[in-house]
């Protein structure tokens, strides 16, 4: 299964984006609904809501904002439950990283959750929080990576 990835342009693929995020993060991990959108879930070119697409549908999400000036975060890093183990995470994150570097920016960090720690130090980011800490409920620890 081939996958491609396009980033939002329009309300109808930001709508997809959020469509996932709410399968994943509220209906799968229960993550309240009103806390899961938010101010960047716009189309802007200060916020770049990246879509996997395996087939033509789409399966994944996740977004790029500016984190500090030499900073990209990634956040909402989401691909749904059954297009798991395929791989189609670490090609999403790769390809918002290479966004990141268009963008101009050196260092990408996240906040991952704890359950998840492992798959972003393969692809090697590192744990810079002192201590896990609670997100939406879910422990996280945020992680850094020079790109």
């Amino acid at each position: 299964m081939a996958a491609e990835i396009s980033y939002a342009q329009t309300e109808e693929q930001l709508q997809q984006a959020l469509d996932i995020r709410h399968d994943v993060f509220v209906v799968e991990q229960q993550v309240p609904a009103e806390i899961e959108i938010d101010d960047y879930d716009v189309i802007s070119a200060d916020v770049h809501h990246a879509l996997l697409h395996v087939d033509g549908q789409p399966v994944g999400t996740g977004r790029l904002v500016y984190y500090a000036d030499d900073t990209a975060k990634m956040q909402r890093i989401a691909v749904l439950k059954s297009y798991r183990s395929f791989g189609y995470g670490r090609v999403l994150l790769l390809a918002m990283e290479e966004r990141a570097r268009e963008l101009g920016l050196a260092y990408s960090v996240l906040d991952a959750q704890c359950q998840a720690q492992a798959f972003y130090e393969k692809l090697g980011y590192e744990v810079i929080s002192a201590e896990p800490f609670y997100d939406a409920g879910i422990l996280h620890v945020r992680m850094r990576k020079s790109l």
